[in-house]
């Protein structure tokens, strides 16, 4: 579309340039909400675009904390080292074992994730002992009932990260991930905007699922 015709896109002036443009009805379009305005990246750098944003200033944290190499090879700063050290509560663990334990994701996918990791600081799934493998077994199907009873959940998505290449966030701790899903949360918000709706506080998640996690015996 010609931009001389109605309805076509507001030209703005160059760089340097807008003071010499008679009126101010000019100047305001560099500054115009309107995304389809073309606009100088000098002169209207912080102009609102056709996307809408959620910062979340924590997760800086912890990506730096991740490229300084903390949790990723080190026993004293290992998140999944650390928490077993802690109460329930603070670490927000729902159940312990004898070779592994449970916890809740500190950044959810869905309400409910859950992590099961070996308390020994191994990497790698081959890595790990027939012991830890068993009871990391044993507490996913557990978790599994357990997220049924108190989530009521359609199905799950269940598995491992190998290595940062695979997107292992903390990729010198084994963990296993078991992420229930519904029916109903496939909409437009994680498609379209990228974003998660979650509706309990993790505290509130830790303690129906330890409330409901069976008695070890």
């Amino acid at each position: 579309m010609d931009a001389s015709q109605p309805g076509g896109p507001e030209q703005v002036p160059e760089a340097g340039h807008v003071d010499d443009v008679a009126g101010p009805d000019t100047v305001a379009a560099a500054f115009s909400p309107d995304p389809l305005v073309i606009r100088d990246a000098a002169t209207a750098a912080a102009v609102p675009d056709a996307f809408q944003r959620l910062w979340n200033p924590h997760r800086m944290a912890y990506i730096d904390a991740g490229r300084e190499g903390e949790g990723r090879g080190h026993n004293d700063d290992c998140p999944f080292c650390e928490a077993p050290r802690k109460t329930d509560e603070d670490a927000l663990i729902v159940a312990r074992g004898e070779h592994a334990y449970v916890l809740l994701n500190l950044y959810p996918y869905n309400n409910g994730h859950v992590l099961v990791c070996p308390y020994r600081h191994v990497a790698l799934y081959d890595d790990a002992t027939a012991e830890e493998i068993r009871e990391v077994g044993e507490l996913t199907q557990t978790a599994m009932r357990v997220l049924r009873q108190v989530a009521h959940c359609d199905g799950f998505n269940i598995g491992m990260n190998q290595g940062e290449v695979a997107g292992a966030g903390v990729a010198a701790h084994l963990h296993q991930h078991v992420v229930p899903r519904w029916e109903s949360d496939s909409n437009f918000f994680p498609i379209i905007a990228r974003t998660k709706s979650l509706s309990q506080m993790l505290g509130d998640t830790r303690r129906l699922v330890a409330e409901a996690w069976p008695a070890q015996h």
